[in-house]
């Protein structure tokens, strides 16, 4: 079982800049991938971010691609997502996610909302 947690939503300004964390409790198993996702209103979930625990690797969909960076802090299990020119479309309820494979998601936080005004 793992647990997540995510925190770092919030509101902000188009053209700025958030950064969510996800903590990650219980069987970190090292070889899971770790992702980020979002849901806006009325809209399905959408993949945002993904890697593993070395962070050698990423993958980002054109929509944030040179905007968000997704990193990994072993030491304190941690995932982040690094958001910066943050847009109005952005606003969503972001989910951490982790999972043996990116096709597989087992496990997931409760989300955060983060709210970009115009």
């Amino acid at each position: 079982q793992v647990l997540l947690a995510e925190s770092g939503g919030g509101l902000v300004q188009a053209g700025g800049s958030l950064r969510l964390s996800c903590a990650a409790s219980g069987r970190t198993f090292s070889t899971y991938v770790l992702g980020w996702f979002r849901q806006a209103p009325g809209k399905e979930r959408e993949f945002v971010a993904a890697t593993t625990w070395s962070g050698r690797t990423t993958y980002y969909p054109d929509s944030v691609k040179g905007r968000f960076t997704i990193s990994t802090d072993n030491a304190k299990n941690t995932l982040y997502l690094q958001m910066n020119s943050l847009k109005p479309e952005d606003t969503a309820v972001y989910y951490c996610a982790a999972g043996p494979t990116p096709y597989d998601y087992k496990f997931w936080g409760q989300g955060t909302q983060v709210t970009v005004s115009s």
